[in-house]
């Protein structure tokens, strides 16, 4: 498996960095070992990496003695024979599966169902399509033991804030709301090739075994607008929200504890799924009515 600097190896195929897909290869191998380790706990069967790149993260993996089987995706046409000629023996032996494919609209489901939820997440995700696999990856937390994944430094700080915080916002509370979220490592611009303009982080995503809340509509239309003009105060922010009128909104938030004189960035994950059921089991109530 090469261990070739990322440019050396782009250079030698006649390929440069492709900036509209993102690409900023890791260049340190030890990060990659370290990164492999977390996204490798104890039990998992099989590990499916996002956007493969060059496979600096597929190298560290398939040398973790915990990984029986890791499944690359990789959008890049070009970068794909890149992938299975560094890894042909893994290849032939059955450790490693090369996916041409795009990770937004992967088939996640079907590839972890194989493992039987001893199967991890991870990768190096490019910004500009961060939000859509962060959406995916709590799409498929029911069949995941954990996801690692390395982000911008600003990303990481939105996904582990608590309420009441600046970086606190719709993205923190989706994802606390499916998984225990904390920050591993601090990745400086100087570990990528091509070198970003921002440092970067390494997030790990555990599944909760009781999710706080289910991912609904009505989830998302709370927590959507409560941030949608952050100075606003609830009562404002929630009018007409999902067909509420101001006296289902106040019945609702009465029961749920809270304080419509509040604004959003305040509330707790826990404080968003009790006035999601509030409200729902009012517009039930209506409904048979």
């Amino acid at each position: 498996m090469s261990a070739a600097h990322p440019k050396a190896q782009l250079h030698a195929a006649g390929l440069k960095p492709k900036h509209h897909f993102g690409q900023n290869f890791l260049t340190d191998q030890s990060l990659c070992t370290r990164i492999a380790a977390l996204a490798a706990p104890e039990g998992v069967a099989g590990v499916v990496e996002i956007g493969a790149g060059l496979g600096a993260l597929t190298a560290a993996l398939l040398e973790n003695e915990k990984v029986k089987h890791v499944i690359a995706i990789e959008r890049d046409r070009d970068l794909v024979p890149q992938l299975k000629s560094t890894f042909d023996d893994a290849l032939l032996d059955g450790r490693l599966s090369v996916v041409e494919d795009d990770a937004k609209t992967y088939d996640y489901v079907s590839a972890l169902r194989v493992f039987e939820g001893k199967c991890t997440l991870a990768g190096n995700l490019p910004y500009q399509i961060t939000g859509p696999l962060l959406k995916r990856s709590i799409e498929v937390a029911p069949y995941v033991a954990r996801c690692t994944f390395l982000v911008q430094l600003e990303v990481a700080d939105r996904l582990t804030a608590s309420p009441g915080g600046d970086a606190y916002g719709a993205l923190s509370i989706f994802l606390q709301a499916r998984y225990a979220v904390r920050r591993e490592l601090i990745v400086r611009r100087g570990a990528f090739y091509p070198q970003p303009n921002v440092d970067s982080a390494v997030v790990v995503l555990e599944p909760l075994a009781a999710p706080i809340s289910a991912e609904t509509p009505l989830f998302r239309a709370l927590v959507k607008a409560a941030f949608l003009q952050r100075r606003k105060k609830l009562r404002n922010a929630w009018s007409g929200v999902a067909g509420l009128s101001a006296e289902a909104l106040a019945q609702a938030a009465a029961e749920a504890a809270i304080d419509l004189n509040l604004r959003g960035e305040v509330l707790s994950v826990e404080q968003f799924a009790g006035m999601t059921r509030a409200a729902a089991a009012l517009r039930s109530s209506e409904e048979l009515e």
